[in-house]
C-alpha cells in the first residue's frame, strides 16, 4: 500500500460517444484538454457499456459504473442500489478518503448518501433545462426529500417527478456550475489528506444548449454526416418511436443532422474547457501529481447513424465510450485496445490506491494492461437492450439478435473491415459458421450475466429459441 493514496477525480460526461475526442481521430472537434489527457494518460479505445435495461440507459449505466456490477445484478434498473452492493465512492469513503459528487447522480439519494462525504449542486434525475438546474445543496443527513416542478425523463414519453431542490441558479450554464463547484472543493483540500471526486456532467445530453461562443466555432454546413447516415433505419428494432428518436423529423434529412452534430460538437468543446480548468487548478494547488483522474462517458449516441438519434440499439455510436486514465503508475501516451466496460473501473481503481476490491464487484481491474499492452482483459463483450436486442463481438466480428414483437432478425459485421457497420453478413454461406460460434457466445454470456428476468431476458430468450 502507497504510504500516501493518491488522490482521485473522476470526470464523467452525459451521452458522449467514443469517437468525439480530436487526438482519438476526429479532425472536427476541438478538444484540447481531452487532447491532452489522451497525451499524458492512457486510452481504453475499446470501452463499453453493457446496455440498459431501460429506455433511460444512463441510469443502470451509471449504476454499473458506481457498484462494477453486471447490467442483470443490478436492482430495479439501477435507480436505486441496495446496501447490499458496495459503492465505488462508498469503499474511497470507508478508507478515508474525502469523497465528495458534484452534479448529475441518477441512482437514488440513498446511493449518493452512503458514497459522498462532501458534494455541491447535486441534481438528482435525468434531463432538465441545462440553464435552470434545480440543485441540491449537500445534506449530510441525507435528507434529500424536497419535491421539484415536473422534469421530463430523456428516454420516456411519460413525465417523471424526481427528487431535489433547494434551489435553481438561473443563467449558470450546468457545465459551469459543476465545474465552479469542483474547483471550490479543490480549493478547500490539503494535500496530506487524500480525496475522491466525481464531477459527474449533464452534457452533452439534449437539450443541446451552450455559451454561444461554443456554438460558434462549428458551422453545420462544414460538418461531414457519417458513412453510415440514414434516413431511417431499415427494420424495427423495438424502440424507434421513444423520446430521443422524437427529437428530429423523420425521414432524418442530412441538413438537420448535420446541424445536431454541430450542437453536439459545441456542447462537448465548453465540457473540455470546464475539464480543463479544473486540471488547471489541480495543477496550481501542487496536486496534480499525485492525482489520479479518469475521463468517461456514461453511454454513446447515435445523431443520425443507422437512422436512428438515441443510445437505445447495440451498434457501436451508442455503446462505445470513451475512458482515459492518467497519473502514477499509468503510462502517457498509449493506447490500449482492451476490451473493457465502464463497471472496470471501480475494481480498477481499487488496485491504483491499493484497496481491496469488494466482493459484490463483478468488474475486473484494468490495471494488468496498464503493464502489458497486449493484455485482453476478456477475449468478448456482451451488450444489451431492454427484450429486444442482445449482441457479442470478438476481435473481428460483432453478432446482434433481435426478437421484436415475434420476429427474428441477426445482423453480423466485419469490424476490422467495416467499422460503420453497414454490411450485414448474417446470411452470406461462408459466414454459417461464425454465426453459430457467436450464438454460442452469446447464450454462455447469458449464463455469465443472469440474463433470465422476466419482460427483459426471459422473453428475448424466449422468442430467440424458438
Amino acid at each position: 500500500m502507497p504510504e500516501t493514496r493518491p488522490n482521485v477525480v473522476f470526470f464523467f460526461t452525459d451521452d458522449q460517444r467514443f469517437d468525439t475526442i480530436a487526438a482519438l481521430g476526429n479532425s472536427q472537434i476541438h478538444t484540447p484538454n481531452l487532447d491532452r489527457l489522451a497525451r499524458e494518460g492512457t486510452t481504453f479505445t475499446h470501452a463499453h457499456i453493457m446496455g440498459g435495461s431501460c429506455p433511460a440507459v444512463c441510469m443502470p449505466s451509471r449504476a454499473m459504473l458506481m457498484t462494477g456490477r453486471t447490467l442483470y445484478h443490478l436492482e430495479n434498473c439501477g435507480e436505486n442500489i441496495p446496501d447490499s452492493h458496495a459503492l465505488m465512492g462508498e469503499t474511497l469513503r470507508n478508507a478515508g478518503y474525502r469523497t465528495c459528487g458534484i452534479g448529475k447522480w441518477h441512482n437514488g439519494t440513498r446511493g449518493y448518501h452512503r458514497s459522498f462525504t462532501d458534494g455541491a449542486e447535486i441534481y438528482f434525475g435525468g434531463m432538465c433545462d441545462h440553464w435552470n438546474v434545480p440543485a441540491n445543496d449537500f445534506d449530510p443527513t441525507g435528507a434529500y426529500d424536497k419535491r421539484l416542478p415536473v422534469c421530463v425523463d430523456p428516454s420516456s414519453t411519460n413525465e417523471v417527478r424526481y427528487l431535489a431542490a433547494d434551489h435553481r441558479p438561473a443563467g449558470i450554464h450546468s457545465t459551469d456550475l459543476f465545474s465552479a463547484a469542483a474547483i471550490d472543493f479543490i480549493d478547500r483540500q490539503e494535500k496530506e489528506n487524500p480525496f475522491f471526486l466525481y464531477l459527474s456532467f449533464m452534457a452533452p445530453h439534449d437539450p443541446r444548449t451552450m455559451p454561444q461562443e461554443f456554438l460558434d466555432m462549428y458551422d453545420p454546413d462544414t460538418i461531414d454526416l457519417p458513412l453510415n447516415a440514414m434516413r431511417e433505419h431499415p427494420f424495427d428494432n423495438g424502440e424507434l418511436r421513444i423520446r430521443d428518436e422524437l427529437l428530429e423529423d423523420f425521414p432524418r434529412l442530412p441538413h438537420r443532422i448535420k446541424k445536431h452534430i454541430a450542437e453536439y460538437y459545441a456542447m462537448i468543446t465548453h465540457l473540455d474547457a470546464r475539464i480543463g480548468a479544473v486540471i488547471a487548478r489541480l495543477s496550481e494547488k501542487g496536486m496534480l501529481d499525485n492525482t489520479i483522474i479518469v475521463f468517461a462517458g456514461d453511454n454513446g449516441l447515435a445523431l443520425g447513424q443507422h437512422g436512428l438519434m438515441g443510445k437505445q440499439n447495440l451498434y457501436d455510436h451508442s455503446v462505445r465510450v470513451p475512458l482515459m486514465f492518467k497519473g502514477p503508475g499509468i503510462p502517457a501516451g498509449e493506447r490500449r485496445e482492451s476490451f473493457a466496460y465502464l463497471l472496470d473501473i471501480f475494481p480498477t481503481l481499487c488496485e491504483l490506491t491499493g484497496l481491496d476490491c469488494p466482493d459484490t464487484v463483478d468488474g475486473k481491474s484494468l490495471v494488468p494492461a496498464f503493464a502489458h499492452p497486449d493484455e485482453q482483459i476478456r477475449p468478448t463483450l456482451y451488450c444489451a437492450y431492454k427484450s429486444w436486442q442482445r449482441s457479442v463481438r470478438d476481435r473481428q466480428y460483432k453478432l446482434i439478435e433481435y426478437v421484436v414483437n415475434g420476429e427474428r432478425r441477426t445482423q453480423l459485421f466485419d469490424l476490422n473491415n467495416d467499422r460503420h457497420e453497414l454490411r450485414n453478413l448474417a446470411r452470406e454461406p461462408e459466414m454459417k459458421d461464425t454465426v453459430e460460434r457467436l450464438r454460442k457466445e452469446l447464450k454462455s454470456w447469458r449464463e455469465m450475466t443472469d440474463d433470465f428476468r422476466p419482460g427483459q431476458g426471459a422473453d428475448f430468450w424466449g422468442g430467440f429459441d424458438a
